[in-house]
């Protein structure tokens, strides 16, 4: 296991671009040295936020390596390195590991579904092969299958699988992986409105959407309740709430794109087929926003 565990409150990155669609490294940069001056504990480039099924691999590559140039060490920076084919996942973690991530996150293969033991093979042939330790990623919605808990666990005894991001939306099955983890192995919530319960029930931080805006806050909930000061985190936790379900009212990153553009960290373009967020939201995320304390009233 990692000598030093995943904990805290990591964001999962969104990926600036230019009118247009080409990549927009100033606005990257600046909002990596922002992150990390906000006090984030690490950073996800090219995840599901960052748009990483309309990047081609030399665009992910130039992203995780701007993100680790200006993180400089400072933050784990975790990159989104999954695939459908195993053989393509493989080749992607070589290829970010080289660009600069200290870990590679791995989703399920989504759309052809494997059955449980398919993701045992999967998942066991990419952490044999990569050069940087593994995250694995459970999020159902997306992939459309479920990494059970028994599954979970034996990948778990794998010595380059150190953590696991957990989007199952099933506080019971999270809890449960929990309880019966090996010792080193970081259980992170992957839905922001969970981080509380997650890190109630023994969990050691989010990989945040929301963190995108509110990077700070997150980084004091995640703080607080890893130190057990429960009213600290709750008072957090309501005052993020309605920014949890504004970040939501569209599909991730279509209204975190759009909050950081209100904010004025990045231009509100995203990639085909994801379209920017519906007018009538506006003012409910706007106003989410003022309530979280990151943008004037």
């Amino acid at each position: 296991m990692s000598a030093s565990p995943l904990r805290g409150a990591i964001t999962a990155l969104v990926t600036p671009f230019l009118p247009g669609g080409a990549l927009d490294e100033p606005a990257l940069r600046a909002l990596v040295a922002w992150q990390i001056a906000e006090g984030i504990d690490g950073l996800v480039p090219v995840g599901s936020t960052g748009e990483a099924a309309t990047l081609t691999l030399a665009e992910r590559v130039r992203v995780v390596a701007i993100t680790a140039e200006v993180a400089a060490g400072r933050v784990p920076v975790i990159a989104g390195a999954g695939a459908n084919d195993t053989a393509v996942a493989i080749e992607n973690s070589r290829a970010l590991s080289a660009a600069g991530a200290t870990h590679l996150l791995h989703v399920s293969p989504a759309y052809s579904k494997p059955p449980q033991r398919g993701l045992l093979a999967h998942f066991r042939a990419v952490a044999d092969a990569a050069p940087r330790p593994v995250v694995l990623y459970n999020v159902p919605g997306r992939t459309a299958s479920n990494m059970e808990v028994d599954t979970t666990l034996a990948l778990a005894e794998h010595d380059n699988i150190v953590a696991m991001k957990e989007a199952s939306g099933n506080l019971a099955q999270i809890a449960e992986i929990i309880r019966r983890r090996p010792a080193g192995f970081s259980v992170l919530s992957g839905d922001d409105p969970l981080t509380l319960g997650v890190m109630m029930h023994g969990g050691e931080g989010i990989i945040s959407v929301v963190s995108n805006a509110a990077p700070a806050s997150m980084r004091a909930l995640a703080a607080a309740a890893a130190a057990g000061d429960l009213a600290r985190a709750r008072e957090l936790h309501d005052r993020l709430s309605p920014l949890f379900a504004a970040a939501f009212v569209e599909s991730n990153p279509i209204p975190i794109k759009a909050a950081l553009a209100m904010m004025g960290r990045i231009g509100n373009v995203l990639r085909l087929p994801l379209v920017p967020l519906e007018a009538r939201h506006e003012r409910t995320l706007h106003a989410a926003l003022v309530v979280a304390g990151v943008l004037a009233a």
